[in-house]
């Protein structure tokens, strides 16, 4: 499925509806250039799995950042900054997995290696200055 959206809100719309499908277990691999938007989809997943949008910030830094208060756990990973796969192994990932909650992860080539077979793929195309082609 391709949508075009025009906006970060109608981004997070995208992803809000798409997130409202998921029952637990999936992993989702975001891809998309610097300042494509990753993060501004992960908010519209958030809103969809009933977190506040607001808690949601990139996790460049810290690697993870988990939110509970929502229908499921969401696990939103960043490996911007790992240069090998293995490094994934410094991080609490299976345990995720575990836990049925959903995984999104930004920067997903880092540790394709590394990702099931199942994981789903959603990539943010820059059209414009606001423009994007989200394929899910």
């Amino acid at each position: 499925m391709k949508k075009i959206t025009k906006s970060p809100e109608e981004t997070k719309a995208v992803a809000s509806l798409f997130a409202e499908k998921l029952k637990g277990g999936e992993i989702i691999a975001l891809t998309g250039p610097l300042g494509a938007g990753k993060t501004v989809f992960v908010k519209g997943l958030a809103r969809g799995l009933g977190v506040s949008e607001k808690k949601v910030r990139s996790p460049s830094f810290v690697i993870l950042i988990e939110h509970y208060h929502g229908r499921l756990p969401l696990f939103h990973f960043d490996f911007y900054r790992f240069e090998k796969g293995a490094e994934i192994d410094t991080t609490p990932f299976e345990d995720c997995l575990k836990a049925k909650g959903v995984i999104v992860i930004e920067w997903p080539e880092r540790i394709a290696g590394y990702l099931p077979p199942e994981t789903r793929k959603v990539s943010i195309e820059v059209l414009g200055r606001k423009l994007r082609r989200i394929v899910l």
